[in-house]
């Protein structure tokens, strides 16, 4: 399955990535060290450093699969219709609210990235300045419309 990000999204993929491989000896001296307190069936310090060697390299593995099928999307600018990439701006009972359209693991409402596979995004995708558009969304049905796209 592709993972659809954008190119500063997949350097930090990168550097975590990174990150955590470098953290394994880390985990390894840990499980180490506790190894040596004693009966390993009562020892918390081993099972915490397990867990935690655990969590990491599923991370790690996480990651590269996420980079592996990674697909880069460029940011669009000048287009007339709302796809991966694009920033718009849209209203909403008369707030307006900038909004970039971004990849699932990319997406973070607090900060305007909307994934193109969630409810809202959908809702948008393919869209023109202009066009109103209604969205079921937790808190009821909301009517955007298309102010601006970038």
């Amino acid at each position: 399955m592709s993972t659809y990000l954008s190119q500063k999204a997949l350097e930090e993929l990168e550097q975590e990535l990174k990150d955590r491989k470098n953290e394994r000896s880390v985990h390894s001296e840990r499980i180490s060290a506790a190894k040596e307190l004693g009966d390993l069936s009562e020892n918390f310090e081993y099972h915490t450093a397990k867990e935690d060697q655990a969590q990491n390299e599923s991370r790690i593995f996480q990651l590269e699969e996420m980079i592996k099928n990674v697909v880069i999307v460029e940011q669009q600018k000048g287009g007339n219709t709302i796809s991966l990439g694009t920033t718009f701006i849209v209203e909403c009972d008369g707030t307006k609210q900038t909004f970039e359209m971004v990849g699932s693991t990319e997406a973070n409402p607090l900060e305007g990235k909307i994934s193109n596979e969630s409810p809202i995004g959908a809702a948008f995708s393919g869209s023109r300045i202009d066009e109103i558009i209604e969205v079921d969304t937790p808190s009821g049905k909301r009517t955007y419309k298309i102010i601006e796209i970038k």
